[in-house]
């Protein structure tokens, strides 16, 4: 059997990461270590104008069950339990946030050769319950995302998507936002030698009946180097330059600037990851 349809995030991620991934405004450092029993420890900081946000991450593997616990500077500590097939196709995720009482989660994931299916349930006496299902194989696929709150007894999400793959072109439509946005966005594989591809993605508002196209496209100019650049039809236009100037230890500089308003000052980031 062939490559399953994967889950509903799956739906147009090839577009939105050539589009949106990596871009930023701000300055961001992160650096992994790993102690001699084989705990990754990541720290991370980032600066927002005035505002310096980090927090510190720890990572164990035992077999196949995955603990991850973060501390962020508010004092918040997060902890994800992730076992990894305990049946075939199965992965069971366990998630809580303290002090936050009603932050704790489960989350049960399935991929099958036609099928991939997520649904999550708060640890409450009133949870929230998630549930995305995708269908099809690895050309065609048709998927929905609902949460149901039981406290109100509404829908307070509910989403469809529809993905269509052929060799170097995806395409992809959804509509999201309780149906009020329609987007469609396309990814072409032009060069897997230079890692060259475009993407544009149009959505449109039906209750302010705005439309905003966003166009890009990425190139390696070396193994280890790659530029992307985009620009939506409101004028804004952003590029980047990432270097993984060492295995896994990568350093991006991206841009943005409003060409309809050339007088304000461009917006730039900074990233600089670091992993042995």
């Amino acid at each position: 059997m062939g490559k399953g349809p994967g889950l509903y995030s799956d739906i147009g991620k090839k577009a939105r990461d050539l589009l949106y991934k990596d871009y930023q405004g701000d300055h961001k450092f992160t650096i992994t270590t790993y102690t001699s029993t084989g705990v990754a420890i990541t720290s991370s900081g980032t600066k927002k104008g005035e505002l310096f946000l980090a927090d510190v991450s720890t990572q164990l593997k035992n077999k196949n069950i995955t603990t991850d616990i973060k501390v962020d500077t508010n004092s918040n500590l997060l902890t994800t339990i992730t076992i990894d097939e305990p049946a075939p196709g199965l992965k069971t995720i366990f998630s809580f946030k303290v002090p936050d009482q009603r932050s704790g989660k489960v989350e049960l994931q399935y991929l099958h050769d036609y099928a991939g299916i997520s649904t999550s349930m708060g640890l409450t006496a009133t949870p929230i319950v998630n549930f995305s299902g995708v269908a099809g194989n690895s050309d065609l696929s048709l998927g929905a995302d609902l949460s149901f709150d039981t406290a109100t007894g509404n829908f307070t999400k509910y989403n469809a998507g529809l993905n269509f793959t052929k060799t170097d072109l995806i395409a992809s439509l959804t509509l999201n936002d309780k149906g009020d946005t329609l987007a469609a966005s396309y990814y072409h594989y032009v060069s897997p030698l230079t890692n060259t591809a475009v993407g544009a993605e149009l959505t449109h508002s039906f209750s302010s009946n705005e439309n905003t196209l966003t166009i890009g496209t990425q190139h390696a100019l070396d193994p280890l180097t790659t530029v992307k650049a985009r620009v939506n039809n409101y004028g804004k236009a952003s590029t980047l330059i990432q270097h993984e100037w060492r295995p896994k230890s990568l350093f991006t500089i991206s841009g943005e600037v409003d060409t309809r308003a050339i007088e304000k000052s461009a917006k730039i980031g900074l990233a600089l990851v670091l992993k042995p």
